[in-house]
């Protein structure tokens, strides 16, 4: 400690850390929702707070975008800092008719089309699953403040802009619910590590109808995510 993308000492961290990719809306996490709040990062302004949510002792970090930096602050989080339960929250594609803006959806699962897996040196592909009772929980809490969300397969892409324009639909098909771009890779070093991991997504725009969200709209969707992810802490 420290490593050189995290400058926090040893325990100002805590076991339970959001991953918002914006490190500004960890910043607005820690203003809105935490007490007794202090900051442990400003590295390259990747933003980690770390306060209390209902006397419950939680962190919250910005990740960046993409599964290469997903990939480094998770595994410095957990080896170096003793991450256990790491709940990444951000946007997210819808590429499904019944999934529409503001729904949250909670990865059963992460597809790729990236070569992260490939490090661990198995013959074969693995699965990457979240851990089952911080997904139950999330269900649990979405229910219980009578939100739409759905449970399933999303895809982590390491292609924002891709230039086959209907590549999509073949994933679409496969009843993958919508893309993002950081779950695979923190699901896999997590199970690597022996921590829990989860993603939770708010659908952020719509490939099949083009909507997306306003800024406005897309605040205010984020809290409601923001508020499952804190009920697991």
């Amino acid at each position: 400690m420290p490593t050189p993308h995290i400058e926090a000492q040893n325990g100002e961290i805590a076991e339970t850390i959001l991953l918002p990719g914006d490190p500004l809306r960890a910043k607005f996490i820690a203003e809105h929702y935490l007490t007794d709040v202090i900051q442990f990062n400003h590295v390259r302004n990747m933003l980690g707070f770390t306060g209390f949510y209902n006397s419950k002792r939680v962190s919250v970090m910005g990740t960046g975008m993409g599964m290469p930096s997903m990939g480094i602050y998770s595994y410095e989080l957990i080896s170096v800092y003793g991450g256990k339960n790491l709940i990444r929250i951000g946007t997210a594609g819808s590429i499904q008719e019944n999934v529409g803006l503001k729904d949250i959806v909670i990865a059963q699962a992460a597809s790729t089309n990236s070569s992260y897996g490939k490090q661990f040196g198995l013959d074969g592909e693995i699965a990457a699953i979240p851990d089952f009772k911080l997904l139950l929980k999330a269900v649990q809490k979405a229910e219980a403040l009578g939100l739409k969300y759905h449970v399933g397969n999303i895809l982590s892409s390491d292609i924002f802009y891709h230039f086959d324009k209907d590549n999509w639909k073949k994933w679409q098909k496969m009843g993958i619910l919508c893309l993002e771009m950081e779950a695979y890779a923190l699901f896999l070093n997590a199970v690597n590590l022996g921590a829990s991991a989860l993603a939770i997504t708010t659908i952020s725009d719509s490939l099949i109808t083009g909507e997306s969200l306003s800024p406005e709209a897309r605040q205010n969707a984020f809290t409601d995510m923001a508020t499952v992810a804190l009920s697991l802490a």
